[in-house]
């Protein structure tokens, strides 16, 4: 029966997926609202044909592992090291200002201290998935516009992965041992991975080269293998997959390798988004959906310009900043994993939840709309900006 369900909630998420995403083409829509859409019409709260929405997360969450595999995979330790040191302080500065906003949106409609705090929070965030999905690899991934935009979501995922070990530790006797925990695995992991790589796969890799269906399932052991040992560690599976990324980066076959999983990904970031829209509460629009309204417009509207002034401060150009800021001018899916977290653990009700997961799926949506109308993207709607 489990197989059944499971077969039968994937023929409708992708034959369903798959006529919406012609319609959005045809209306010359991103691709990822015909995904989200599909996900309230066919969740537990539209028509109710898929419900196992906790199952279809958790596999979607691998989409998201991969994705940072890949971005791993493309970025040069030097170069990921000299942009991560520019990049600190536009980082925690912008954190900062984007914490109070969502504290005092959260504030003004009447939601207690904390709730406010974890709205501020979740809006801190940028969304590496639609940053990087929206960012054309061979135009300016590998320049300046590009490194910015990894090094700020790098570093804004930092910053999350504290905030979600502070949810994790708030029932914790010794909260502080996480913390250490975690300090002492990432270099250890890095580490692991450097050697790993150097010793063991790059090795096997050489000398069973013409197999290459070998060279794709030992990227994709490695890839999860180096997740579950961040898990381990403390970490987050991201961070960890991202770490085997960089590992590999220098190694000639990392374009291979990357772009033979660039399918796998997508397909599992199409159920990511689906289970973004399925996860969303219909019934509870009536109560939510000013206060999601007045904070996505907060958030659309201030993190361009934010952006744009810190960028300024270290010398960037102001096109460079505006293009900066409108590409992470959303919040994250770390929001949507900090409101379900901050939910299980009775910090937050319903409502602030859904208010953070409102907010989530139309800053995805318009701020996706701003990027493919303006600047170069793989979904651009003008010709002349569609670039990959």
């Amino acid at each position: 029966m489990l197989e059944h369900s499971l077969f039968t909630s994937f023929f409708l998420i992708f034959t369903g997926a798959a006529v919406l995403a012609s319609v959005a083409l045809f209306t010359r829509q991103p691709l990822l609202v015909a995904y989200i859409v599909l996900g309230a019409l066919l969740g537990p709260y539209g028509l109710e044909l898929v419900s196992d929405t906790n199952l279809l997360s958790d596999i979607a969450h691998i989409g998201i592992i991969f994705l940072l595999f890949l971005l791993g995979l493309d970025m040069q330790p030097a170069h990921l090291i000299h942009m991560l040191k520019k990049a600190t302080l536009v980082a925690i500065a912008s954190s900062a200002l984007f914490l109070g906003l969502g504290f005092s949106v959260g504030s003004l409609f009447g939601f207690s201290q904390a709730e406010s705090v974890i709205i501020g929070a979740a809006v801190m965030f940028s969304s590496t998935i639609i940053g990087i999905k929206l960012l054309p690899t061979t135009v300016l991934h590998h320049k300046h516009t590009g490194e910015l935009v990894v090094g700020l979501l790098l570093l804004q995922d930092v910053i999350a992965i504290i905030v979600l070990l502070i949810l994790n530790s708030g029932g914790d006797s010794d909260p502080m041992s996480s913390f250490v925990k975690s300090a002492i695995a990432l270099p250890a992991l890095g580490i692991f991975a450097w050697a790993g790589v150097r010793y063991v796969i790059l090795p096997l890799l050489m000398k069973f080269d013409r197999f290459h269906e070998y060279i794709f399932l030992v990227a994709i052991g490695w890839c999860l293998g180096m997740a579950e040992a961040a898990k381990l560690g403390g970490l987050s599976a991201e961070m960890g997959a991202f770490i085997a990324g960089i590992a590999l980066a220098t190694s000639p076959i990392s374009q291979y390798i990357a772009t033979n999983l660039k399918p796998l990904r997508d397909f599992f970031l199409i159920l990511f988004f689906f289970s973004v829209g399925a996860s969303f509460n219909l019934n509870l629009i009536g109560l939510i959906i000013v206060p999601a309204l007045i904070l996505t417009i907060a958030v659309l509207l201030l993190k361009p310009v934010i952006f744009r002034l810190l960028l300024g401060r270290i010398s960037e150009s102001p096109s460079t900043g505006w293009e900066i800021g409108f590409r992470l001018g959303q919040i994250s899916e770390f929001s949507l994993l900090i409101a379900y977290l901050a939910f299980a653990s009775g910090l937050i009700g319903t409502e602030a939840s859904h208010v953070i997961q409102a907010t989530a799926i139309l800053s995805f949506l318009l701020s996706t709309y701003i990027v493919i109308f303006n600047y170069p993207s793989p979904i651009a709607v003008k010709d002349s900006l569609r670039k990959d």
